[in-house]
């Protein structure tokens, strides 16, 4: 029996985005440790392997990688409204910043404590991005398949555009598990998940919301 939508996890998830945005300097691939911390580890709505899952996703179609995994999440813990709650909490702050800095740079930007200011914020989002590509390695680098696939992946991306190598990779993994079933090597795509009905939104939504 589906429970009647709660209006207080729409806005959770509006709020969780909410406060992400405004911190993630440096693009979508800056926020996914702040996704993992909020989504994962605090609220415990998704797992590693989906936020991996969700990223990938995220780059294969146009737009913002940023608006794109939190539509992509909002839509996978609740439904279409919490695609909408998500989207919003995290374009409402940025617009508001952007718009807000537009108005001002003209005034200010030729101050020197500014520009030094960006520098270092532009050498943090590096070691965030890193810190991110790290997480994100734990749960998709499963085997010596996708550890080769990595490995090929990043000199590759030199020199041809992401999706086509999102795409390659795809490709690369369908045909290395047809060659592993070929072989004989049991082949399990699916990992079990254990379900807390504290804390899984389906379990008090209902699916499909």
């Amino acid at each position: 029996m589906k429970v009647k939508f709660q209006w207080k996890f729409l806005f959770q998830i509006f709020w969780s985005f909410f406060k992400i945005s405004p911190v993630t300097f440096g693009g979508g691939f800056a926020m996914i440790p702040f996704i993992i911390k909020e989504i994962v580890e605090k609220r415990k709505w998704l797992t590693h392997e989906d936020i991996t899952d969700v990223i990938a996703l995220s780059q294969t179609i146009p737009g913002a990688v940023a608006v794109n995994s939190a539509t992509f999440i909002g839509h996978r813990i609740g439904g279409i409204r919490g695609a909408i709650a998500a989207m919003i909490g995290v374009s409402l702050p940025t617009f508001v910043i952007v718009l807000s800095l537009g108005i001002s740079y003209f005034f200010i930007q030729d101050n020197p404590k500014l520009e030094a200011a960006f520098i270092s914020i532009r050498t943090t989002i590096v070691a965030i991005i890193v810190y991110a590509a790290i997480r994100i390695a734990k749960t998709a680098i499963t085997d010596k398949t996708t550890f080769f696939i990595m490995a090929v992946g990043v000199p590759i991306l030199f020199f041809i555009h992401p999706v086509v190598a999102i795409f390659l990779g795809a490709i690369t993994g369908l045909v290395a598990v047809k060659i592993k079933k070929r072989l004989g090597y049991n082949i399990d795509l699916h990992k079990k998940k254990k379900v807390d009905p504290t804390t899984d939104p389906d379990y008090f939504m209902g699916a499909g919301i």
